[in-house]
């Protein structure tokens, strides 16, 4: 027998989405970025064909030479994230009510947001894979393999197609990366590379842009369906945010791979517990979660839940030890 309740529940998320379908659309003309004005990868780095192209080369590999191995370890994972691009696309378009037709030359907002947004997101692993190659401090080879398993092995947000729950995930992941990028330019520019912590701020800037987009959706449908929108929110932080690299390693020789990259950047304060508990407690704060009113029964549950979430993590942030020994990967 069907549960008709969760038909129901899908059924009225799909009309929710179908009704801010102009929203993201206004979104996509008014936040995102003509192709034609957006930086690119080639503002940053040596151009190869211009004279000079070589001592430029030599400057970069220079400043990054006083990198230490932990910081370009974080770096090659942040970009190895980012990489994964084709995944993340259809993962979104796979959501349920955002591509109802499978077409990708859609003009409907929701498709044009996927295809728009992952196009900006995909100069981000293009700037630091390339730096990186520069660089000479990655064993590339080692580096594309674990690129190649991650878009082998796929993306699974535990989102269950749900585009609520899938919103309120990027909207955390947005945050996430742009609190990454912007403590990895924070260590370069202390480590004497400026052109680096420039990068890191320029694709940090692309994150926050993207993540107010998609916290401005997710309040939308707060404001339609506050019902749908806040148990969507509680299932989602139950589950916990896996992070979008957590398959790099899955079936491959090294299956610790993700584990040895989250350790380095707890350690060096990349990305922490603590960066965990305080998007919780942004997200929960931003959508106003403990003041909306009217809610049914489960939803009040939910709310309550989701009003004591950060404390709990931040407690369990307080408690978590600092890794003392790391191993380090991808280094040559």
């Amino acid at each position: 027998m069907k549960d008709t309740s969760i038909n129901y529940e899908l059924e009225k998320n799909l009309e929710v989405i179908n009704q801010i379908d102009d929203l993201v659309g206004e979104t996509v003309d008014n936040v995102l970025v003509d192709p034609d004005e957006c930086w690119q990868p080639t503002d940053f780095l040596p151009i190869m064909g211009d004279p000079g192209a070589f001592d430029e080369v030599k400057l970069l590999q220079e400043r990054a030479a006083g990198i230490p191995d932990t910081i370009i370890t974080s770096l090659i994972g942040n970009m190895i994230t980012e990489e994964a691009l084709p995944s993340y696309q259809t993962y979104f378009n796979l959501l349920e009510g955002v591509n109802p037709d499978g077409s990708l030359t859609s003009e409907r907002g929701w498709v044009r947001w996927s295809k728009a947004w992952t196009a900006e997101e995909n100069r981000h692993g293009d700037l630091l894979n390339k730096y990186l190659y520069l660089s000479g401090r990655a064993d590339m080879k080692k580096v594309e393999q674990t690129i190649h398993r991650l878009i082998y092995n796929g993306f699974d947000p535990k989102s269950d197609k749900d585009p609520y729950q899938a919103i309120i995930y990027t909207s955390f992941q947005e945050r996430a990366t742009k609190v990454s990028h912007v403590n990895t330019g924070k260590l370069a520019d202390k480590a004497g590379d400026i052109v680096l912590a420039r990068i890191c701020k320029t694709i940090a800037g692309d994150e926050a842009r993207h993540e107010k987009a998609y916290k401005s959706f997710m309040s939308r449908i707060l404001e339609i369906d506050p019902n749908g929108g806040v148990l969507a929110f509680e299932k989602m932080m139950r589950k916990q945010i896996v992070m979008p690299a957590v398959l790099m390693a899955e079936g491959g020789k090294n299956p610790t791979l993700f584990d040895q990259f989250s350790a380095i950047t707890q350690k060096i304060g990349v990305y922490t517990g603590w960066d965990y508990a305080r998007i919780i407690d942004h997200l929960v704060k931003l959508w106003d979660i403990e003041n909306i009113t009217g809610l049914d029964g489960a939803a009040a549950k939910a709310q309550e839940y989701l009003a004591g979430l950060s404390s709990r993590y931040m407690r369990l942030a307080d408690r978590m030890k600092t890794p003392d020994e790391i191993s380090l990967a991808w280094l040559k």
